[in-house]
């Protein structure tokens, strides 16, 4: 979005724009919770920057019509303070049901479910008619394993790019398709997503978009989470899924910022800063890094910085 962000909502802060560097660990949960306006109003879990409510594959289809009736007579509820808050709808139907209940100007946006050129167009229809939603697509059908049809899925969205502070992977629906499930020993880049995951980038990041990383799915492997994240924010990725409170936590302390990176970024982007610069050992170059650095800069006011790791202070 092209609107100036102060930060994610919280119960302290007053209600904000939806943006990618904003959205941290996305907390999922389904939508026949019966504590749903305690999650949306961050009285359940202090300083959750966002949560995206299901009324998909988290909730049984004999489930929905309950779930549907939680929804509408939670939102009339909220008010400005709180996460930013998501729904992901079951179809365009779905969605369509969503806008118009009383309250949903308290929603932030949606996050579409297994989107493609086949139902793009059908949810995008509905959304002309609520503005103020933004939009998350999740990508987790073959799609995805098609360059040219990433590309076109693209063309799709260009129309509302304005309106999507990111895309989203969705892994564990990728591996489905691949009769896969991820063991919890490895990282989403030790499997076969790690080439969707590059070729998401590919699409979508130098024409503007925002990735999201996936979920993982394994709660009691924080060691191994790490790591993921670690690689995530290699590959740029400064937003993900999150299955678990515990998990929201270890994500985002992934995305501080180191000192020294924080320092060149700032050296790059110094007015009076040479062409081509020698920066604790890494050459610099102002005229090709200076995208990076105001990322960085934004990264670095959001999350803060980190403190050195045992890895890196014994190598210094």
């Amino acid at each position: 979005m092209s609107v100036p962000f102060a930060g994610g909502r919280s119960t302290e802060t007053a209600r904000c724009a939806a943006t990618y560097l904003h959205l941290g660990a996305s907390l999922y949960m389904p939508a026949t919770r019966g504590d749903l306006r305690d999650l949306l109003t961050g009285g359940k879990h202090a300083g959750l920057r966002s949560v995206v409510v299901c009324t998909e594959d988290a909730v049984h289809p004999r489930a929905l019509p309950a779930a549907m009736a939680n929804l509408r007579q939670t939102l009339p509820q909220l008010g400005d303070r709180g996460p930013l808050r998501f729904v992901r709808p079951r179809d365009p139907e779905v969605l369509a049901s969503v806008t118009e209940m009383p309250g949903a100007e308290h929603l932030d946006g949606v996050s579409l479910p297994k989107l493609d050129e086949s139902n793009a167009r059908d949810y995008l229809a509905v959304l002309e008619h609520a503005p103020w939603l933004t939009i998350m697509p999740i990508i987790e059908t073959d799609v995805a394993f098609s360059v040219d049809g990433l590309a076109r899925l693209r063309a799709c969205l260009d129309p509302v790019r304005e309106r999507i502070p990111c895309v989203r992977v969705g892994g564990n629906d990728l591996l489905q398709l691949m009769g896969m499930k991820r063991p919890s020993w490895l990282t989403a880049y030790d499997t076969p997503l790690r080439l969707v995951i590059d070729n998401m980038i590919l699409a979508f990041r130098p024409h503007g978009y925002g990735v999201s990383a996936p979920v993982f799915e394994h709660i009691e492997r924080p060691d191994v989470l790490a790591r993921e994240v670690e690689i995530d924010v290699a590959h740029g990725l400064l937003a993900k899924t999150a299955i678990h409170p515990t998990q929201v936590a270890a994500i985002e302390a992934g995305y501080a910022v180191d000192g020294d990176d924080a320092a060149l970024a700032d050296a790059i982007l110094d007015p009076e800063a040479a062409a081509v610069f020698r920066f604790n050992g890494t050459m610099a170059e102002p005229a090709t890094h200076t995208r990076w650095a105001r990322s960085t800069r934004e990264q670095a006011r959001v999350y803060g910085l980190r403190e050195p790791s045992t890895r890196e202070a014994s190598a210094s």
